[in-house]
Order: structure tokens, then sequence, then C-alpha cells
């Protein structure tokens, strides 16, 4: 076994990969970019070493830095984890010409079935049955690829070559837009994976996703732990797995099983690997090979939850040349386990990334339950790197246990000082198909929307605006009096007390006018409301609203206070009508940034004459591309930015001044 290991990541996988080489007694080695420098990753390491600039490809993406890092740690394997050069040829390559051991497959196979068009060739010919695709020759441009698709039959999804983990995928169902989906997606793909190569495949609708989890080793031994149910996508990105699937029956296991298999066997396979399945309808008799992917896979721990196994230690046996020794027969799941993936995203606002500084973090505890988390208080999220900071994890010995736990789980998670998806899964979780193991692909973006809180509730509001008044309180001095016009009682001669009023906002919101008096609070246009806070505000703030009490977590930062409450947050801060106005007057035809992110095409020029919804920049942030498009006909008047700036939320982007007749 390895005395020492780099790990070649960042975040929560980096976290995982630590604690087994800790488990095991062997010294872990981090890396860390200038954006990560006191990350937890770091701070749990045996030694970590800088690479460089916060851009991945200036960091975590340089293998001639991440060599340097190994040798001048005496380091004597890598561990890629997830993501990154994870599925690099190349840097398996490199790794082993540098004496090192990559714990991995042998780069032969990341390079067959990196590339989805060679990887389906290759398991077809070994006898596992494919979706039908087409592709077009090396060097060929969008026209060619948009001919094929439309040959092939429409709805297509385009698919870059060399990607993985559902990103850069898009769907198209209308021949009259394949040529700028497949502009995009090529964008996308070179921005992921710096191979723009595309694969359009005939799409099924509504189909399950089953992925088999297998291990090899280089004895000529493969092994499969069988599957897990990875239907439950937004935007073709797992959101909840679970093992074992609620579809499948021991036969379809054991044939799903062999087939996996039989691919991992077809390309030399070694290693910790998922080759995963679509299954068109109800029947997993019929299941279709999609995709290996040569790695850890982010939803692993289902698998080791229900199956007892460690994966990143087998992944370390077998890479120090062990045999696989595992229990003969066929795999026998103990229980059922779910695991829901929180992301730095915002559900009020179309799931856009979200950005900020950890300020309160509480992390979930209890039977059954598990958090694999890259964060601590403090950890500044930004968009430079995937959006995913946490998985929940519950374990029971039934599914419907499953579920209850991990829902409770989320209810118990708080981060605030950014958005996350937390009470979206949370509600996600009770949807009766989800219950009731009814799932599909498109699921997910099909029940999104009923999923969201249309308003935002009265007693947030109410506790946002006594912290407030709270705020205003002097200080105690003991012995010293008090002007009782120096307390915001709304105390006056002969009368009751004035109302304080605030002008409150959620972002995504309309604002809110919440008045304020001793005892009482009235939201909006609502009757006043009995309120007071309990006890003395910190992390905890606990509101008498009505009849009932209301606890919040709660963290202060200096645009107001983020409160936090069965999984769901709000930003909430005061609202200046009079600089809204302002900036509403000056906008315009102004485009502003929908999210902090990085402009990665700039599309449009001062004078040009555009229509409306014509595409004039694209900002791409945690690798999802928002378009940027003209709000009418009219003239681009400004461009404020230029391709490659770093742009916040809300900063312009373009002007489009309308023409005379349409002002």
């Amino acid at each position: 076994m390895f005395e020492s290991v780099l790990i070649a990541n960042r975040g929560e996988i980096a976290l995982r990969v630590i604690r087994t080489l800790r488990r095991l007694g062997i010294t872990a080695i981090a890396v860390y970019s200038d954006a990560d420098a006191d990350a937890p990753h770091v701070r749990a390491a045996d030694a970590a070493v800088r690479l460089g600039p916060a851009p991945a490809a200036e960091s975590y993406l340089s293998v001639p830095r991440l060599l340097e890092a190994a040798a001048a740690t005496g380091a004597e394997a890598v561990h890629p984890g997830y993501g990154f050069l994870s599925e690099n040829a190349a840097f398996a390559r490199a790794v082993t010409a540098a004496g090192l051991t990559f714990i991995g497959p042998p780069a032969e196979a990341v390079e067959t079935m990196g590339d989805k068009i060679r990887a389906k060739r290759t398991v077809g010919a070994a006898g596992v049955p494919v979706v039908p695709d087409a592709t077009a020759p090396p060097g060929a441009g969008d026209a060619q690829l948009a001919a094929a698709a439309r040959e092939l039959g429409l709805p297509v999804l385009l698919k870059p070559a060399a990607g993985g983990g559902g990103k850069g995928m898009r769907l198209v169902r209308e021949a009259a837009h394949l040529e700028e989906e497949i502009a995009a997606a090529r964008r996308a793909a070179l921005a992921a994976f710096g191979d723009g190569t595309l694969l359009a495949e005939r799409f099924v609708d509504r189909p399950r996703h089953i992925e088999i989890q297998v291990l090899a080793d280089g004895h000529g031994t493969v092994r499969h732990l069988g599957e897990r149910e990875c239907s439950l996508q937004r935007r073709h990105q797992k959101v909840i797995e679970e093992a074992p699937s609620p579809l499948l029956d021991e036969a379809t296991r054991a044939a799903m099983g062999e087939a996996a298999c039989a691919a991992a066997r077809a390309c030399g396979y070694q290693g910790a690997g998922t080759v995963e399945f679509i299954v068109p309808g109800a029947d997993p008799a019929t299941h279709y090979f999609m995709e290996m992917n040569t790695r850890l896979q982010v939803e692993h721990p289902v698998t080791e939850l229900v199956y007892g196994i460690d994966l990143v230690e087998w992944q370390l046996r077998i890479a120090a040349g062990e045999p696989l020794d595992l229990p003969a027969g066929p795999p026998r799941p103990r229980g059922h386990a779910v695991e829901a993936r929180v992301y730095a995203e915002n559900p009020r606002q179309d799931f856009l990334p979200s950005a900020g500084t950890v300020r309160l973090l509480r992390e979930p505890t209890g039977e059954g339950i598990r958090v694999d988390s890259g964060l601590a208080p403090g950890t500044v999220v930004s968009t430079a790197y995937d959006p995913m900071l946490a998985k929940i994890l519950a374990h029971g010995p039934d599914r419907a246990t499953a579920l209850r736990r991990l829902r409770a789980a989320l209810a118990r998670t708080t981060v605030l000082g950014l958005e996350t998806n937390t009470g979206f899964l949370r509600r996600l979780l009770a949807h009766p198909d989800v219950a009731s193991g009814t799932l599909d692909t498109g699921l997910v973006d099909r029940v999104a929307a009923t999923l969201l809180p249309a308003e935002v509730p009265a007693e947030v509001y109410a506790a946002a605006a006594l912290l407030r008044r709270a705020a205003l309180e002097p200080p105690p001095r003991p012995g010293r009096w008090i002007s009782p016009f120096d307390v915001p009682s709304g105390w006056r001669l002969g009368g009751e007390p004035a109302w304080l009023v605030t002008e409150l906002r959620v972002p995504g919101h309309e604002p809110v006018t919440v008045r304020t008096r001793p005892g009482e609070v009235r939201v909006g246009e609502a009757d006043p409301v009995p309120a007071r806070l309990l006890g003395t505000p910190g992390e905890t703030v606990r509101l008498a609203f009505g009849d009932t009490t209301h606890v919040f977590t709660h963290a202060a930062d200096g645009d107001g206070h983020w409160l936090g409450r069965a999984g769901d947050t709000w930003h909430v801060h005061e609202h200046d009508p009079v600089a809204a106005a302002g900036r509403t007057q000056a906008a315009g035809g102004t485009l502003t940034a929908p999210m902090p992110g990085t402009v990665t095409l700039v599309k449009a020029a001062v004078g040009d004459e555009v229509k409306a919804g014509q595409s004039l920049l694209v900002v791409e942030a945690m690798k999802m591309e928002h378009v940027i498009a003209a709000p009418h006909d009219g003239t681009v008047t400004a461009i404020e930015v230029t391709q490659g700036a770093t742009v916040a939320m809300d900063q312009p982007l373009a002007v489009v001044t309308p023409h005379e007749e349409e002002r």
C-alpha cells in the first residue's frame, strides 16, 4: 500500500478521499488554488501545495503544476477525484510517466470510454445494446452534424464526446434551432473538457437512468455492486440518487450487472467505474448503454451504504496491485440509501448559480445520516468551480424510511450567506411520484415550478423587521439614564406609539412595507399581528407571531439578515425606493448580469440593429451558460464588457435603445 497520496482535486471529494487515507494511515497531500488557500480540504490534509491562481486552467487543470506538487511532497500516487482531470487520458499517462501511480483505470481505458462515440462502438461490439446516434467526420462543421442529426430524427440530445456528468448536453426538438444549439454545445464542451467534438443521440423521452457500479482488478476479475437509480435530474444534472432502484428486480439487476461487466472488460478496465444505462419504459429488461464514467461517481456513497464497502479504499487497493476480495455470489443490498446534492443555486430565480460567504453552517446528524461536505463557516463560494457544495445522505431498512430520514435531515441543514437548493430538494422528496418510485429523467423539470413557494412568509418579514428594530436599541448602560428619544419605541405624547416603517425586500420578490411598534407588526396591507422576539437574537431567532412561535437560523451581514427554516433561506435587506427608481429609470434597455460569472461570448457591437430575443452575450458561471438577449427591437448603444471579463450579479453588460417609434 502507498505511504502518501496526492489528491488532484478540491472540495467535498478531496475531503472524502482524505477520510479514507487517514483511516488507512496514508499521508494525504492536498493542492489548492489561491481561491482555496484556507479551504476545509487544505486544513484537513497532512500537507498542501499551492498550484496557482483561481482559474482552474492555471491551477487544478494544470498537469505540470500537479506533477511538481507530487514531486515536491514525495507523493507515490495521485487520486484524481471526479471532475477536473479525472477522465483525462493525457493526465493519467503523465502521472505514470512521472513514476507515480494513477489511482484509476489505465489511460487506454480512459481514452476509449472518455470518447462517447468510441465507447459506444466498443461496447456495442461486445454485445451491449446502445442508443442510436449520429456523428460528423472529424473536422466537419456544424452544418454537417446538423444534417446527420436530421437524418437520425428529432428530438436529439447533443452530448460532448469527451464529457461526462451531464455537462454541456442540450436537447433539440426543432430542426430550425439545430445549428445554434450545436454551436452553443461546442462552446460548452470546449470550456468544460477542452474538446468540442459532439455526438447527436436519439432522445428517449421520459426514460429512467440506471447505473451499475463496477470494480475491476489487475488480475482479470470484474465484479459489479448493484445499481443506482439516478432518474431525478434537472437540466441533465443529477440531484437525487438512490440504491437500490425501486424499478429493478433480481433478474434484471443480474442482467444489467453482467452487461456492465462486459463493457468494463471490453476496454480493459481496472479500478472503480460506473456504466450508465437508460431504460425507455417501465420494463427494465429493455435497457441501453449510455456511457461509462471512468472514475468515482458523485453518488458513490449510496452504494457504500447499502453494500457496506469503501469504494475509495478499493480504488487504492486495486491501484496498489491487490486482487479483488469480495464475497462470492450476487451482491445483496442491505436496506436503502438516498442522496441529495446541495448546490449553490437559487431555485426562486430559475436555479441560477449563487455565490457568497458561508456565514452560518449547520449540517445534520442522526441515525442513518451521512454528510459529505466541502463547507465550513467562512468558506467563500465563488462561481469559478462546480456549484455542488455538499451531499446529504440517509440510510434505512427500507425506501420509505430512507426518504423520511433524508427529508428530516434536509430540514436540519442550514447554509446561510448564499442561496442553495436545500428546501427545494426537501419538497421534491415529498412529491407523490418520488415517494411512489414513479420516476423518469424529466420529472424534476416538469414539477419544479410547483415546488417553489410563491411568496415569502409574513413571519420572515416580521422577524427581519424586529431584528432591525432591535439593532436600533441603544446598548445597555448600567447606572446611566437613557432618554426615551434614544429608544425606537415610537413613544409620543398623548397618543399611541408611532409605527417604525421599513421597506424590506427578498431578491426575486417585490419589496414589502413592514411597520413595527412595541408588541405589534404589520406586514404589507395585512392587519397588525401581535409579535415579539423571544430571548436574545443570535444564530437562532425565536419569533412569537400571533399564536405561533417560529424558529429561524440567523446570520447578519452588511446588507441585511439571512434567515433559514426547514432548508429554506431568505436574504432580507432594506429596500431604498428612491435608489431603485433611479436604477429602473437609468436601466431602460440596459442588460445586466443575472448571476456572477464570466462573459464567454460577445456577439454584438455598438451600432448593431437587433431584434427582440436576439442573443447578444453569453455569461457562464459554475459550468452553466446563460444567454443575454435583446429585450426589444432597437440599436446597441453600449457594450460595457469584453469577452473573458468577470462580472458581478446585476452588473451592466449592454444597452439596447429602442427605435423611436417604439419608445
